[in-house]
């Protein structure tokens, strides 16, 4: 690998791990490098489909679609730190319950865990529904809406009109995003919708989030820390994220 290709392999991961940075950011990360040349990197980048560029800086395409990048990806990242959530998880269902599932990796890998038991199942996720259509004893309900060929979820209008009509005992919601000052948030305006319909219509609200989401913004507000219930997320997550859910009053596990 030459330098230049490595040198934008770092601004790439930098961008990710960021998901939004500005220009001068970008300059002190990499000092050693000039304004023409980072701004060069940032083009090609860009025409790349490898970030997005914005006035003053530029953001991780994570971040832009909402996604967490293509869901087949995201299914090998991380694997073991969204198991052990799904597994924390597992005993707080309950059966005869009626729950929201709701879509991304860390949802499905729940999904192929999930206990044959009796339950009402909601979810936007495809992946979710085709690993419950395997069990005998749950109902599961596929919302209807616009299909999200990265995430393979649906969401729009239709999706939140079906939720407005059910009352939720439990939801399980993922995030792509959390920072400190502006609580959880994603990067589709109607999945922000979506997600904040369930928080309305549930009674027990959990948010299930892998420790590398932290300390990241998406563009669409999801909630904020006090109005969940329980933060499920893995052995790596900061013990500044652990004060603040002390301070709110919310259960991490």
């Amino acid at each position: 690998m030459d330098s230049m290709e490595q040198r934008r392999n770092f601004i790439v991961d930098f961008i990710n791990e960021k998901g939004t940075i500005t220009f001068a950011q970008l300059e002190k990360r990499f000092p050693e490098v000039s304004q023409m040349t980072l701004r060069t990197d940032l083009k090609f980048l860009d025409d790349a489909k490898k970030i997005v560029r914005i006035y003053g800086g530029a953001k991780s395409v994570e971040v832009v679609l909402g996604t967490d990048d293509d869901i087949g990806r995201r299914s090998v990242r991380n694997v073991e730190e969204k198991e052990s959530i799904a597994q924390k998880i597992l005993p707080l269902i309950k059966p005869n319950i009626t729950i929201y599932l709701d879509s991304g990796s860390t949802a499905s890998a729940l999904a192929k865990i999930w206990p044959d038991q009796p339950d009402f199942i909601f979810t936007s996720s495809l992946d979710c529904v085709v690993e419950l259509s395997r069990l005998q004893h749950p109902t599961v309900f596929l919302l209807g809406g616009e299909v999200n060929k990265y995430s393979r979820s649906v969401c729009g209008a239709w999706a939140v009109d079906t939720v407005n009509t059910v009352n939720f005992d439990l939801a399980l919601l993922g995030v792509t995003s959390y920072a400190s000052d502006v609580g959880f948030s994603c990067g589709i305006l109607m999945e922000s919708k979506l997600k904040q319909a369930v928080i309305k219509r549930s009674a027990e609200k959990i948010l299930m989030m892998d420790s590398s989401k932290t300390d990241k913004k998406s563009t669409f507000h999801v909630c904020s820390l006090k109005e969940g219930d329980v933060v499920v997320s893995d052995q790596n997550i900061s013990p500044e994220f652990q004060i603040e859910c002390k301070k709110a009053g919310v259960q991490l596990l």
